[in-house]
């Protein structure tokens, strides 16, 4: 390869380009109108516009990004993860277009991506796992079924995708219609499919996986382990590498397993197979990310292996620049840095950053998407940054993750950087005789106090407004700003609704938008009866639902219709009290 696309945004993005000019290798950006000015724009040698803002009509558009790739000379893409990272369309349509594809045969993601047909290869093999169904449900009922079938608590997941979107665990009867329906609208926003599968949920299990790499010679080799059991609704928040307080009959099983479930899919590329490992030791077979991880840092800082270069080589051809795993050297965390208010609930908190100083020193390494001038856009992921701490030991690595930790500092919007600081400092977590962290711990065990946030200002409008000049007698497209020339009368109108912000709501019977982000729906109809605490509308925020409760009972008055976007704070609604 000459020249790679990059397919993505933030700090992957900015990862990868990093690896093409360690490689050789020219790197093309694309970039939503939010993203105009954003740090991995400014990484690759050149970028093209999406001309959009919403996933689905730029990072979603497959026929954009392969138009891009052929207008400028790009010869291989790379698809980073989540996105289209995943879908074997992508993969075969950058095939067809005569590119190189940086990632698994389109017929493995078709098998592995399928979270139903990876579970029968696992089984072929011999891999552990739990009760599942056979295939996709289609409707809630058989979703009930299951769970009367096999008992509570279930699983229903994305059939395609990973990372935790379109997963939600039900451990009611009466919760399981309105979980899949919210599950299928997540795997629909994230992925463009909404098909889901159910499976047990093994409760209070840790997460582990095994990082693979595969040539195309027919070499397969686990890499590593890593944990990932610090999880909130599914998203990780810290990894670790390698899985601590794991027997080695236990890594044996995990090492295998990833190997023979891989090696009979003939897998090609970076992957990753992921397990859960239950507290009386059952350990069952999850699911495999035909990708590149986000947590993938951990493995390379504690193997010395670049994860993003061995991609490269083996999409040109090359073997593995290893032949067996490698032995850990030392220990590693990564912490996601998210755009999240832990003292809200995690709510997401889109805005411009107004000062972002990472920490130092030694162990300490940090990928980014943002700098202190970065805007963290609402119709994307939260995360901005990972930040990896590594030490000989995993007592040492805790000693600088605190360290590190303290240094870091983000003003403007709210980050999850108390929460880090709060576990790294819960004996669950860093105590050195056991490790009592599981999937859902921070929901059931964690109990510390985050302090919440101040409130962050107003998003900038992300829109750009688009023009023509004329150059030497060509016409040319112009895009700027729109908050650069809000103000002058060129017609720019701002995507942010005009409802009254919550400053000057004095209603205490106001519904609120509790994160920026699009009304997705209502969940209630204008006029109908509703008690206090009911939920009666969703916000789809950085690609996460969240849902809006009443804050009284009485009659609900809808004044802003689904579909728009909605600063936090706004009134979009207000409940008129029963009398």
């Amino acid at each position: 390869m000459k020249k790679l696309l990059i397919a993505n945004r933030g700090e992957i993005a900015v990862r990868i380009a990093r690896a093409c000019r360690d490689y050789g290798v020219q790197s093309v950006a694309v970039y939503a109108d939010a993203d105009m000015d954003a740090l991995h724009v400014r990484h690759a040698d050149e970028a093209y516009s999406l001309n959009g803002q919403r996933p689905a009509e730029t990072y979603l558009d497959i026929a954009k990004l392969i138009a891009i790739a052929q207008r400028s000379g790009a010869d291989a893409v790379h698809p980073g993860y989540g996105f289209l990272s995943e879908r074997a369309d992508f993969a075969r349509a950058v095939i067809d277009a005569g590119l190189m594809w940086v990632g698994p045969n389109p017929e493995t993601i078709d098998v592995l991506g399928d979270k139903v047909e990876a579970r029968k290869l696992a089984q072929q093999v011999g891999a552990p796992l739990v009760a599942g169904t056979p295939g996709p449900v289609e409707t809630a009922a058989e979703v009930l079924a299951f769970a009367e079938q096999h008992g509570l608590p279930i699983a229903i997941k994305a059939a395609f995708g990973g990372g935790g979107r379109g997963m939600k665990v039900a451990w009611r009867l009466d919760e399981v219609a309105e979980l899949y329906a919210s599950a299928v609208r997540e795997a629909e926003t994230a992925f463009g499919r909404g098909e889901c599968f159910v499976e047990q949920f093994l409760d209070r299990p840790r997460h582990i996986e095994a990082q693979i790499l595969a040539d195309k010679h027919g070499k397969v080799v686990v890499v590593g382990t890593r944990d990932c059991s610090l999880q909130r609704r599914n998203q990780k928040l810290v990894e670790e590498a390698p899985a601590p307080f794991i027997s080695e009959a236990q890594r044996e099983r995990i090492h295998q397993a990833a190997h023979d479930i891989c090696a009979k899919a003939g897998y090609v590329g970076a992957g990753t197979v992921e397990f859960l490992l239950s507290q009386d030791g059952t350990l069952s077979f999850l699911e495999v990310n035909t990708r590149l991880q986000v947590e993938h840092p951990v493995t390379e800082e504690t193997t010395g292996v670049d994860l993003v270069i061995e991609q490269l080589r083996i999409a040109d051809g090359l073997p593995l620049s290893f032949s067996e795993t490698p032995t850990p050297r030392g220990h590693s965390f990564e912490f996601r840095i998210n755009a999240e208010d832990a003292g809200k609930g995690f709510l997401p908190t889109p805005g411009q950053i107004t000062a972002f100083v990472p920490p130092a020193g030694p162990g300490v390494r940090l990928d980014s998407g943002v700098d202190g001038d970065s805007q963290v856009p609402s119709n994307f992921d939260s995360m901005m940054a990972k930040l990896i701490v590594t030490g000989a030991t995993r007592e040492q690595a805790i000693s600088r993750a605190r360290r590190a930790l303290a240094e870091f500092k983000i003003e403007g919007i709210a980050s999850v950087l108390p929460f880090h600081r709060a576990v790294m400092d819960h004996a669950d977590f860093t105590g050195p005789d056991r490790f009592a962290v599981h999937t859902r711990w921070i929901e059931t065990d964690f109990a510390e106090q985050i302090t919440i946030a101040p409130r962050n200002a107003l998003s900038a409008d992300p829109s750009i407004l688009r023009t023509f000049v004329e150059i030497d007698g060509k016409r040319h497209e112009l895009g700027l700003p729109a908050a650069l020339l809000r103000g002058a009368s060129l017609g720019a109108a701002s995507t942010a609704s005009e409802a009254t912000p919550v400053a000057e709501v004095a209603d205490r019977d106001a519904v609120l938008t509790p994160v920026a982000g699009n009304l997705f729906s209502w969940v209630v109809a204008d006029g109908e009866s509703v008690t206090a605490g009911q939920v009666i509308a969703v916000v789809e925020a950085m690609k996460m639902e969240t849902s809006i409760l009443a804050p009284c009972a009485g009659q609900v008055q809808i004044t802003e219709q689904a579909g728009g976007y909605f600063e936090a704070g706004t009134r979009i609604g207000r409940i008129q009290p029963s009398n």
